[in-house]
């Protein structure tokens, strides 16, 4: 199912955080990695004004979002849906961004929560992008499938430094000073070339 082409814009966007809690940090591979971009995203994300939404899976038993996330000006919404498109987070959706059509995806578990919620907003006629280097999951094998089934359901899997250019668009763009030290410092290996049998490059 392909999705039509078209820019992805500050005006219509959500950046949305899905899961990202203390309890699964010994368990999901490149857990250090997959935080540090989501956290370089975030930083982005509030710097060009993209509204963002968190949330908790069962945060009685996984604990809270992680410390390196900082997420002090939003509530996490606590869930124990395996999507995030939970009533209460599709309502305040619409409340964060009245013309929001786009979805921009991090967090755990790929083959879960990320992957459900994708579906759901797919089927509701949103465009989504998973951000490949900020998604993981207990397993390679599931996060590797779980990107080949969004694909296959319409969305785009990108990356970090895409997402952050796209929302941009121009180096003349007048906050681009503030974003730039995020997109210079070296990207976090978060596996991904594993997933497609390509030797990681030797430092």
């Amino acid at each position: 199912m392909a999705q039509s082409i078209t820019r992805l814009a500050r005006k219509t966007s959500l950046l949305l955080l899905c899961d990202m809690q203390e309890k699964f940090r010994p368990t999901i591979k490149y857990f250090p990695q997959i935080i540090e971009t989501s956290s370089k995203l975030l930083q982005a994300c509030k710097v060009l004004d993209v509204p963002y939404i968190v949330t908790e899976q069962y945060p009685k038993g996984l604990g809270r979002t992680v410390k390196e996330l900082d997420i002090d000006d939003e509530k996490p919404f606590e869930k124990t849906l395996f999507s995030m498109c939970t009533p209460d987070v599709d309502s305040y959706m619409k409340q964060k961004n009245k013309e929001f059509d786009t979805a921009i995806i991090c967090g755990i578990e790929a083959h879960a929560c990320v992957l459900q919620t994708a579906i759901d907003l797919l089927s509701k006629k949103r465009r989504v992008y998973i951000v490949a280097d900020a998604v993981s999951s207990r397993s390679l094998t599931d996060r590797m499938y779980a990107f080949d089934h969004m694909r296959q359901a319409g969305a785009f899997i990108t990356t970090f430094e895409s997402i952050v250019l796209q929302l941009t668009q121009d180096a003349g763009h007048p906050k681009f000073k503030q974003i730039q030290p995020l997109i210079k410092t070296s990207a976090a290996d978060t596996g991904l070339l594993a997933l497609k049998n390509i030797p990681a490059p030797s430092s």
